[in-house]
Parts: C-alpha cells; sequence; structure tokens
C-alpha cells in the first residue's frame, strides 16, 4: 500500500526551494528525509534535488509508504457505522457529528463501541485510517476531526499545535453571563480529585478561553466560546471558576438531572499541501434537546 499526492504550484507563489516548500507544507523532517533518500518526490514528473527551485505551475508529487510511519495502521476494531453522521469528506479528511455519550477512542485493544470504531466500519476495510487528531470528551457532542491516511496526520497535528486550527463551541451555563471576555487562569490538577482540574492548581499551565453570550433563558446562558490553549477540561475549568458551570457537568457543577450541555458547533482549518489557502468551515448541527434542560 503507498499513498501518493499529486500538487501544483498556484500562480501566485514564489518559486523556493524544493526542501523550502515541503517544510512549509508541514511535513517533518524525517519524511522530507525519506522521501529524499528513496527519490520519492518529483517535480513535472522528474526527480529534482532539495537545494532547486520549484517555481509556479509545476507539479510535485509526493508517494509515502507504510515504512514512513510508526504506525501506518491503526488498531482499530470496526463497529456498526449506523450513527456515523458524516459533515466533511475528502479522499484525506473526515469531520464527523459526534453523538453524546460515545468515547472519542478506545481505550483497550480489543474494546468496541466508540466513535472511532464507529468511524472504521464507515470507511470500510480498504481503508487504513481512522486516524485521531483531538478528541471530544463523551458526553460532548459536535464536529470531530480525523485523517483517512497516516502522511496528513503530521501535517495537520502541526496545523493544531500551532492554532491554524480553530474550534468554537456552543454551551449552555448556569447563570446570566453577558457580553464578551476572556478567561486567563492558568490550569492545573486538583491535588483532592485525579479526575479534575483547578485554576492555580498544581503544575498550572497558561490557558485562554474566549467566550460571547448569544442567548439566554432564566437561569441559564447560551454562550460561544473559543480556545487558544488546549487544557485539559479548559472550557469545563474556566467555566466553573466563573461561577457559571457548563449546565449538566459532572464533575464541576452542582448535581442535577441534566446531561452536559456542551457542543462542538463549528471547525476552521487549512487542507494539507496548501500554503496561506483559504480556511475550510465545518460546522455542525445543534441536538434537538440541547437548550431542553432543568432551570433550577
Amino acid at each position: 500500500m503507498q499513498w501518493t499526492y499529486t500538487q501544483t504550484i498556484p500562480a501566485t507563489q514564489a518559486p523556493m526551494p524544493l526542501r523550502a516548500l515541503l517544510t512549509a507544507w508541514l511535513l517533518p523532517s524525517h519524511l522530507v528525509h525519506d522521501l529524499r533518500i528513496h527519490q520519492r518526490v518529483l517535480v513535472n514528473g522528474s526527480y529534482r534535488t532539495m537545494n532547486q527551485l520549484v517555481y509556479a505551475g509545476e507539479t510535485v508529487q509526493l508517494t509515502f509508504v507504510p515504512t514512513d510511519f510508526k504506525e501506518p495502521f491503526p488498531d482499530v476494531l470496526p463497529d456498526s457505522a449506523a450513527t456515523v453522521s458524516v459533515l466533511y469528506e475528502t479522499a484525506d479528511l473526515l469531520v464527523i457529528n459526534k453523538t453524546r455519550g460515545s468515547k472519542t477512542h478506545p481505550n483497550q485493544p480489543a474494546e468496541r463501541g466508540t466513535t472511532l470504531n464507529h468511524v472504521a466500519a464507515y470507511l470500510g476495510p480498504n481503508e487504513p485510517g481512522p486516524y485521531i487528531l483531538s478528541r471530544l470528551d463523551q458526553e460532548t457532542t459536535g464536529a470531530l476531526l480525523m485523517t483517512k491516511t497516516p502522511a496528513v496526520v503530521p501535517v495537520m497535528v502541526r496545523n493544531i499545535a500551532e492554532k491554524r486550527v480553530q474550534r468554537t463551541y456552543l454551551a449552555w451555563v448556569r447563570g446570566t453571563l453577558q457580553g464578551q471576555g476572556t478567561f486567563t487562569g492558568p490550569i492545573g490538577r486538583d491535588p483532592n480529585d485525579k479526575r479534575k482540574r483547578l485554576v492555580n492548581g498544581v503544575h498550572a499551565q497558561p490557558a485562554v478561553t474566549h467566550y460571547e453570550a448569544v442567548d439566554h433563558q432564566p437561569g441559564a446562558t447560551l454562550v460561544k466560546l473559543w480556545l487558544e490553549t488546549g487544557r485539559t477540561h479548559q472550557l469545563r475549568v474556566h467555566l466553573a471558576n466563573a461561577r457559571h458551570p457548563l449546565v449538566g457537568d459532572p464533575l464541576y457543577a452542582e448535581p442535577s438531572q441534566d446531561r452536559l450541555r456542551l457542543h462542538c458547533w463549528r471547525l476552521d482549518f487549512p487542507q494539507p499541501w496548501t500554503l496561506d489557502g483559504p480556511l475550510t468551515t465545518v460546522t455542525a448541527p445543534v441536538p434537538a434537546d440541547f437548550a431542553t434542560f432543568h432551570t433550577n
């Protein structure tokens, strides 16, 4: 099995050395090395050294093989694809609308029933993926991005790490929250509960969450949330610290009959093998019962 990508350099792109182009495409150095020594990178159908220039209108072809990757084939058992709701799909990328109550990925080798197991069934036996890029908590719904081939994983992981992938959430929180603002409390571990995190907890790390109030019900506020950092439970901790915990949060709110009301509503991300191109935007419809909860 191999994975081949062919890209035509845009007319607006200035000439640059082939190595600089591959680096700008966010390929890690070990993959650039493999492509070079095995001559699996071609320009207009011919091998070109890494220091030679690539010009607008030329075609670059990359071919990857399983030995390029530490784990080329994820060990995920396929399960029923009945719950898979696809929001966006290309030859490389897949965005699904994750359902409430489904774990993102297995924690044990033979585990089934997670979102990743369902997506493996959807892709079928001829696809090596899916490859997970990020996760949503079990009770969180909404847009979840993954790749279908291993070659795209390091590219998209870099895009996530360098904040070119933006996740926007919708959430109902307790109380009345007005306007917009930013939470900046550093987040660390809760010394009294290993499941939880705290603002200014143990080994706290910087954390930045932006919010905007968009609707109100008696005793609750619908907020739009987006993050600059990705700490564990970041949204939940920042909101609880502000005395506006998420409705139905089993860890950071008072006990209630409600389930968690947190939804990854929108993803904005760049396409692989592009330089400064427009972002792709995918939105996930909110669950039908998202605004139905106890207001006490």
